[in-house]
């Protein structure tokens, strides 16, 4: 039991050290950005640089999920209620990271009022030029009608996906929950009993790592669908103003580790 302890700690370590190590990363991309923004707007910088820093940020989570996932393999617990976050945010986590569908809730309260008024222009049909392509608008609230279409479509997709994930879920929770019951009901003794709940818990831990893993392919090919629908400029201002990849990691600092290092 105390090998099963120690390895389980080392593993966590692991998967902690593998955590700060792409926040940190992920960090110095988002003050790259701000500085080719900056200089964007100031029309002393090209797209290109910007397709490239948001190209780098995607690939770097693509390579985070799948050492995380690698990780995951040898124990998932801890991505449930990870040590180095805060209570709270431990508190709001799905399947061990945030809801990809807040992906696109970001981008409507980005857009604010002026993304409903170019829905509404598009559902009653007022809209009779619309540029698909990527080189116009650079603010998020010039977002097309064509635009926010695709982004709506997502978003009713990746709801879909989210709840299917849910289910399985719940699902596997049910099924742990039944068994202990069940070995009851039978009347075992308590150590076929206790090696009966023992086997179910490790079925269930090993379940919720695929359910995990399959969570984290749809948070990343939700943020590709969001760069690919956005033109550079809008998903490098996406991503530097409120990030996926923020809510992802949680950059920001939190309460707990305020308390913690003394700060007020």
């Amino acid at each position: 039991m105390a090998s099963s302890s120690s390895s389980s700690y080392g593993i966590e370590q692991l998967q902690k050290e593998c955590y700060y190590e792409w926040v940190s990363l992920q960090a110095k991309h988002i003050v790259d950005l701000k500085e080719a923004l900056m200089r964007q707007r100031s029309n002393a910088y090209n797209y290109h640089k910007l397709e490239e820093l948001v190209g780098k940020i995607v690939n770097d989570f693509q390579s985070y999920a799948k050492r995380r996932s690698e990780l995951t393999d040898k124990s998932c617990s801890s991505y449930f209620a990870p040590s180095w976050n805060s209570s709270l945010e431990n508190g709001l986590l799905w399947m061990g990271g945030c809801r990809p569908s807040s992906f696109v809730r970001v981008i409507y309260a980005l857009c604010g009022s002026c993304a409903e008024a170019h829905l509404s222009r598009y559902l009653l049909q007022m809209d009779e030029n619309i540029d698909d392509g990527h080189d116009g608008d650079s603010s998020m609230s010039d977002l097309t009608a064509t635009q926010l279409e695709k982004i709506n479509d997502l978003h009713v997709k990746v709801i879909r996906e989210e709840d299917e994930i849910t289910k399985k879920c719940a699902n596997l929770q049910e099924d742990v929950a039944d068994m202990p019951i069940a070995v009851t009901a039978f009347g075992r003794d308590s150590v076929d009993a206790d090696a009966a709940v023992e086997n179910a818990l490790d079925k269930h831990e090993e379940c919720m790592g695929v359910l995990m893993a399959e969570a984290d392919k749809v948070r990343l090919e939700t943020v590709r669908r969001i760069v690919e629908v956005l033109t550079p400029v809008q998903a490098a201002y996406n991503f530097e103003t409120s990030s996926p990849i923020k809510q992802i990691i949680g950059l920001e600092v939190s309460k707990d580790d305020m308390y913690n290092s003394g700060m007020k």
